[in-house]
């Protein structure tokens, strides 16, 4: 039998709020969608201002990243990204109803080496979306610091 670690309400919540204060900071409104491991929403919110669009957007890099276990920009990165064309998942993008987001934003919750989860950031461009998720990541590995738990912090995840 194996044990699963599950994020909750309050993971995202840490998250989402780190989330929000360095998007102030870099002045960028964004959505900001934290997923369980099965791609389902936990917590999501759109800031005043942000794109109608951000919701499913974010929802959509959070789903990927959670469930396919790799930054989503990692599925476009040359020269082996496996969605570029003539590579091995060329078109993915187009399962599930079009929910696989294949561009920069999304990143898997990794904890214990253990993918448990997902964010997406819409809004910035991919650098901003970058500095968001990391900063994401960054407060739920600083809210974990005094525990056995190890939270990954890095852009190119993939597991």
């Amino acid at each position: 039998m194996k044990q699963l670690i599950s994020l909750d309400i309050e993971d995202a919540t840490i998250m989402i709020n780190a989330a929000v204060k360095k998007s102030k900071e870099i002045n960028v409104l964004e959505t900001i969608c934290v997923v369980d491991n099965a791609g389902f929403p936990i917590k999501m919110e759109r800031m005043d201002g942000a794109r109608v669009t951000g919701p499913q957007i974010s929802w959509n890099k959070a789903f990927t990243a959670a469930t396919h276990k790799r930054s989503t920009h990692l599925f476009n990165k040359p020269p082996n990204g496996p969605a570029l064309p003539g590579n091995e998942a060329f078109g993915i993008q187009l399962s599930f109803e079009g929910k696989f987001a294949v561009f920069v934003g999304g990143f898997p919750i990794c904890v214990d080496d253990n993918v448990v989860g997902g964010i997406g950031m819409s809004g910035g461009n991919g650098q901003e979306d970058t500095k968001v998720g990391l900063a994401a990541l960054q407060a739920l590995a600083d809210h974990y610091k005094d525990t056995s738990y190890k939270i990954e912090v890095a852009a190119d995840i993939k597991k």
